[in-house]
């Protein structure tokens, strides 16, 4: 079920606790001296700027790109798979086929080998 871009801002600000609570309060109060729509985009883009800054998320970009399986069991290689490739734009919204492809090129030689023969 998806939530319309109105409602959005109600429900993210209304989970919103303590510091980040806080820094809401100033930034709606802001955006309406502004005469700025409050609307999910303006509010997505003033949250991840103060809490997720672009340098941030290419370093994270920059770890799913260079993601290997190395020790990890498969279970936590694709756990922390999913988790990193939120932060790439391009996988996010990627085909199957795609993901599927990047998944298997940080697997071990291995278990890489004994999937291709499936």
């Amino acid at each position: 079920m998806a939530c319309p871009d109105g409602e959005k801002v109600v429900y993210a600000t209304f989970m919103l606790v303590g510091e980040a609570k806080h820094w809401w309060r100033i930034a709606r109060q802001q955006l309406v001296t502004d005469a700025t729509a409050i609307d999910w985009p303006t509010f997505r883009r003033r949250f991840l700027e103060k809490y997720f800054p672009e340098d941030l998320r290419r370093r994270k970009e920059l770890e799913f790109f260079n993601l290997k399986q190395g020790n990890m069991s498969v279970g936590e290689y694709a756990a922390k798979f999913d988790e990193l490739s939120r932060y790439c734009s391009y996988f996010s919204h990627a085909d199957d086929r795609a993901r599927c492809s990047k998944f298997e090129s940080g697997l071990q030689p291995d278990i890489k080998q004994a999937i291709g023969y499936q």
